[in-house]
């Protein structure tokens, strides 16, 4: 199964897809769509839009999965995080995609095995699972493929359940 994962942002997205059977998986393609913080917020959100559009258009992907919002420095920060969701969710409607959400504390628990985990231990361990030569960069692109292994490790309990 190929899984699209995204971390949300309203400067970077970062996306990242993965395919997997639930135990052994393989990176497609990562990387981030990245928006200029000086362009109007509509103009950034349709980037957004546009780029993720396009990547689903170019690569076939079953579902996908998303971070959820957790907290924000402050209340602006976290609408600006939520429209972007709401962009990547239009998206994978449009597209047809089952989408999955998780929280940072289910991501870093099912790559790193605790919740509490360090960024940096996290894409240790998604350099590691996926077997590629180096840290995969920006970190949006190494959070994105952490929240697919995520989902495809909760999609191998739920197939052999």
């Amino acid at each position: 199964m190929r899984i699209l994962g995204i971390d949300p942002g309203s400067e970077t997205t970062g996306y990242g897809i993965i395919e997997s059977d639930g135990t052994n998986h393989t990176s497609i393609l990562f990387g981030a769509i990245k928006t200029r913080p000086r362009r109007p917020f509509p103009e950034r959100l349709l980037k957004i839009y546009t780029d993720l559009t396009d990547l689903l258009i170019r690569e076939e992907v079953q579902v996908m999965a998303i971070e959820e919002v957790f907290h924000a420095a402050n209340v602006q920060s976290a609408l600006r995080l939520g429209h972007a969701r709401g962009v990547a969710l239009l998206v994978a409607a449009q597209q047809s995609l089952n989408v999955y959400e998780y929280s940072p504390l289910e991501i870093k628990s099912a790559i790193v095995g605790y919740g509490r985990a360090e960024k940096s231990q996290v894409q240790g361990m998604v350099r590691f699972l996926l077997q590629l030569p180096e840290i995969p960069t920006p970190n949006d692109a190494a959070d994105a493929l952490a929240v697919a292994i995520c989902h495809a490790h909760r999609m191998k309990f739920t197939i052999d359940d």
